[in-house]
């Protein structure tokens, strides 16, 4: 029994060791979510007739995360939010043979009167 009895207590300790990492993580990966604004010419257009607005983000960000960082950062209500995955592409330079990183592009929808200023950044 008193083997039991440890195991519980491990469990128990492992239990609160797993919440405080996690509340750690949630913390950090709210900073790391967002990692530039994409300014192209599309981008831009996009933002001057549908307020739409395209981010670089984490790969491993989903919908939801990228809209509460996008409304933590910006103060703005986030009504749509779209993600494409860009594959990495291969790169040939002479005789090396490489490839260029792919990333994550996400696409918001802010509500109608808002803007998020981004040339400040």
């Amino acid at each position: 029994m008193a083997i039991n009895i440890f195991k519980k207590e491990k469990v128990a300790k492992a239990k609160k060791e797993t919440v405080k990492t996690e509340n750690k993580e949630t913390l950090t990966t709210l900073k790391s979510i967002l990692k530039s604004p994409c300014i192209t010419e599309k981008a831009v257009n996009m933002s001057e007739l549908g307020n739409f607005y395209v981010f670089i983000v984490n790969s491993d960000a989903n919908k939801v995360e990228i809209k509460n960082a996008i409304e933590s950062k910006y103060k703005v209500d986030v009504i749509q939010t779209r993600t494409i995955n860009i594959p990495r592409k291969k790169m040939v330079k002479g005789r090396k043979i490489g490839f260029k990183n792919g990333y994550k592009k996400a696409i918001v929808k802010i509500k109608e009167g808002q803007k998020i200023e981004i040339v400040g950044q």
